[in-house]
């Protein structure tokens, strides 16, 4: 069997553990023309999300809470099926697997600080809120008899 480009990073010098990767193969819908009947180029990639040591503890915490809704038991599962090659199937599956593996494990972004506005400002606005009123008073028509 040919071997896959490389591992797939996720992210530093974590990638994705091939000895943990579930394969199954099958026919694709779509279009592939009489090639397509006798191919099993569709691609489904599962990790078990819940019992690996691949992944450090707080990375795979972070990933089980974030991809919760999408695991089967722990399980991650993800199906590749645009290309009419099961090779550049895998590829997609796996690429795809590493970058959504990466995203759930990406620390949360720092909490945004409240910036104070300046005094100058905030008496800017008011000055010209004032003035933009009485431009609009004035135009009312009143005391003009």
């Amino acid at each position: 069997m040919a071997h896959m480009s490389g591992p797939h990073v996720i992210r530093g010098s974590v990638s994705l553990p091939e000895a943990e990767l579930k394969w199954r193969f099958s026919r694709s819908s779509g279009p592939g023309g009489q090639h397509v009947n006798t191919s099993d180029s569709q691609v489904e990639l599962r990790f078990d999300l819940a019992a690996t040591e691949a992944l450090p503890p707080v990375w795979k915490e972070r990933a089980l809470e974030r991809l919760a809704d999408r695991l089967t038991d722990g399980v991650l599962t993800v199906r590749a099926s645009e290309h009419r090659s099961q090779w550049r199937n895998r590829e997609t599956a796996a690429v795809r697997m590493a970058s959504l593996l990466a995203e759930a494990t990406a620390p949360p972004p720092r909490p945004r600080r409240k910036t104070k506005i300046p005094r100058g400002v905030n008496e800017r606005r008011l000055r010209t809120k004032k003035q933009r009123g009485d431009t609009k008073r004035g135009r009312s028509g009143r005391g003009w008899d």
